[in-house]
């Protein structure tokens, strides 16, 4: 039997799609992360892969400002926002 091929944590399209949805530029995801700035710019823009370590630190960051990531069955990865529960009218 082959070997399962590991789905990465983070895409490029995740890591902007997740920065917009909490409003942050590429400085703001660096500074949260600790990833420099042209690293993340390069990443997104698909011009290299980062390692896993990185790609971890860059998703923390973005879980930690509020993003939530969720593997929705047959489609892939998706993404959400949080909810405080201050501004839940469910609440």
């Amino acid at each position: 039997m082959g070997q399962a091929i590991k789905t990465p944590l983070l895409t490029p399209d995740l890591c902007r799609a997740a920065r917009g949805l909490l409003d942050w530029t590429q400085e703001d995801l660096a500074r949260h992360s600790e990833v420099s700035r042209s690293t993340i710019r390069d990443y997104e823009g698909s011009r290299h892969d980062v390692h896993r370590a990185t790609e971890a630190q860059l998703r923390r960051a973005l879980e930690d400002g509020g993003a939530v990531f969720t593997e929705v069955s047959g489609h892939g990865m998706g993404l959400c926002k949080k909810i405080d529960p201050a501004d839940d009218p469910a609440g």
